[in-house]
């Protein structure tokens, strides 16, 4: 099988393929998803050289909204930033000089991640703007004229919303469409027993053997360079990690000795004042006799 990170960028942008895209769509949003065309953007990078491409694929759904789909094999530190900032660019792309704010497109920010991206139990997690109230707890809603103009319920459906799929931590057996697609995602491989919307048609239309003998050299190497990076950055942290234990190691070792050589200061001072009390005490007993 073709991965789908490989397909986002090159297959999965004919519309004759647009199926397996609202497929895992479809499944992720709980929605009939249709693309109607794939977007351009600055960070819609299609060579060989984009390993750490900003967005792999921005379309526009039959509602006018858009779905930026992005894979990110390496780890970043501000990661969270950065799909913010991809957001915020989206939005202001696809607004003309001089048109309304209410022109400004709903988007769906979609991270497909194979490293370990904040702290938490799950493996896929939703984010989306509330308007709660502080006093009443209740959440603001659109008026009535609000919501036939804009076609959305509540304040906060106007704003962006985030799913981020935590790939290396999905470890179950897929039970749910949501787990068929994140199996696929993890492994490459979808069974014949699978029935989530698009990996049907994955399964027809991602297959090794279709790729032509340069498309699959191109493949190849984009995967042996990924694995490069993954080992680098491993062998950078294990490392990093053994120099501070090392270091670690080093400064106990002088602290202790340190420690060490107070005490034994503490105890020779201490000896050395019972040793003048004694003293003290001696002359007095004499004095006394005497």
């Amino acid at each position: 099988m073709i991965r789908f990170d490989w397909a986002a960028k090159r297959l999965l942008r004919q519309k004759s393929n647009f199926v397996v895209l609202e497929g895992f769509l479809s499944v992720l949003l709980n929605d009939n998803i249709k693309i109607v065309k794939i977007l351009e953007s600055e960070s819609n990078k299609m060579d060989s050289d984009d390993k750490f491409n900003r967005v792999d694929m921005l379309a526009e759904n039959g509602r006018g909204e858009l779905v930026i789909i992005e894979v990110q094999n390496t780890r970043e530190l501000d990661y969270f930033h950065r799909i913010l900032y991809g957001v915020s660019k989206a939005i202001t792309e696809y607004i003309s000089e001089g048109e309304p704010y209410s022109k400004v497109k709903k988007v769906y920010s979609i991270s497909i991640v194979y490293f370990d991206l904040g702290q938490g139990k799950d493996y896929v997690y939703h984010g989306k703007t509330e308007f709660r109230g502080i006093h009443n707890n209740d959440i603001l809603h659109l008026s009535a004229n609000q919501q036939k103009q804009f076609r959305y319920q509540e304040v906060g459906d106007l704003y962006p919303e985030y799913y981020i799929l935590r790939v290396d931590d999905f470890d179950k057996n897929a039970v749910t469409p949501l787990d068929e697609w994140l199996l696929f995602l993890k492994t490459g491989e979808i069974s014949e027993e699978a029935k989530a919307p698009g990996l049907p048609e994955a399964r027809q239309r991602l297959q090794r053997d279709t790729m032509s003998k340069e498309e699959r050299a191109k493949y190849d190497a984009h995967f042996e360079s990924l694995r490069y990076q993954r080992s680098v950055l491993h062998t950078g942290w294990f490392e990093g990690r053994e120099e501070g234990r090392e270091e670690g190691l080093v400064e106990g070792r002088a602290e202790g000795k340190a420690e060490r050589e107070q005490l034994k200061a503490e105890l020779k001072e201490k000896e050395k004042k019972e040793a003048e009390q004694a003293t003290r005490i001696a002359e007095l007993e004499r004095m006394l006799k005497s």
